[in-house]
C-alpha cells in the first residue's frame, strides 16, 4: 500500500495539532512535517519533498495574500498536490486557487472530516471543490445563455491572480511603493496591473479605482 505524505501549512498550531492527529489516524496517510508560514514551507517543500500539502491561506491581517504560496510550492516541486483550506470566500478564492496550481479548496466551516475526503479524491486524480462552487464553475463555462445575469456577476471574478492581489492591496489603502514590496515585483509593474484593473472594471481613473476598491474590500471583509 502506497503512503501518501502530506505537509501541514498552517499559522494556528491548533489548527496543524488537529488536523496532523485526523491525518495520522488514516493508514494511507502520514503528516511528514508541519510549517506556519511561507518561508518554513518552502524550505520543507525542499527538505521533505511530500506528496502532498494542506495549506491555509491566511488574509485577515497580512498585505499580501498566501495564494502566492502556491505557484511558489509549484516551482519547487512540480509533481506536490495541494489542497486549500480557508475561511475565505470560496466563490472568491477557489477558482484562483485551481489556477494557481492547487487541486482542491475547502472551506473551515465544512466538518474536519471533509479533509479526509478531499484530499483521498485528489490523490486520486480528481479536484475537490464544494457543490456550490462546482455548479458555478459550470455556469461559467458551459454558454452565456447558462450564465447568472450580468448584474449577478462581481466583475471582480475576471481579474487574474496578481490583479485582484493588487485591487485587494488598493482597497486596504497601500501605496504603489509598498504593495511592489508586499508582492515582491516592481512599482512599474504594479502601476501596468492598475491599469488593467481600470479597464477590466471600467473605471475612469485611480480615484475611481480607489473608491471601488475601498468599498469592495469593505463588503467582503
Amino acid at each position: 500500500m502506497t503512503t501518501t505524505r502530506i505537509l501541514i501549512v498552517d499559522d494556528h498550531p491548533a489548527m496543524r495539532h488537529g488536523l496532523g492527529q485526523l491525518i495520522e489516524n488514516e493508514v494511507d496517510l502520514e503528516v511528514c512535517g508541519e510549517t506556519e508560514d511561507r518561508e518554513t514551507a518552502l524550505a520543507a517543500v525542499r527538505r521533505l519533498n511530500p506528496d502532498f500539502a494542506v495549506i491555509n491561506i491566511a488574509l485577515r491581517d497580512r498585505t499580501a495574500s498566501d495564494l502566492d504560496l502556491i505557484p511558489e510550492i509549484r516551482a519547487v516541486s512540480p509533481r506536490i498536490l495541494m489542497l486549500v483550506v480557508s475561511m475565505h470566500d470560496e466563490t472568491l478564492y477557489a477558482e484562483r486557487a485551481l489556477r494557481a496550481g492547487a487541486r482542491g479548496y475547502l472551506m473551515k466551516q465544512e466538518p474536519v472530516r471533509e479533509i479526509i475526503t478531499a484530499i483521498r479524491q485528489i490523490v486520486a486524480g480528481g479536484i475537490h471543490l464544494s457543490d456550490v462552487m462546482n455548479q458555478n464553475l459550470l455556469l461559467r463555462h458551459v454558454g452565456a445563455a447558462s450564465r447568472p445575469a450580468a448584474a449577478d456577476i462581481d466583475p471582480v471574478e475576471d481579474l487574474s491572480l496578481r490583479e485582484f492581489e493588487v485591487f485587494r492591496l488598493i482597497g486596504k489603502g497601500l501605496q504603489p511603493r509598498l504593495m511592489a514590496d508586499n508582492l515582491h515585483v516592481s512599482t512599474k509593474t504594479v502601476e501596468s496591473h492598475r491599469l488593467n484593473i481600470r479597464r477590466k472594471l471600467d473605471l475612469a481613473d485611480a480615484a475611481e479605482l480607489t473608491r471601488f476598491a475601498v468599498e469592495w474590500v469593505h463588503r467582503k471583509t
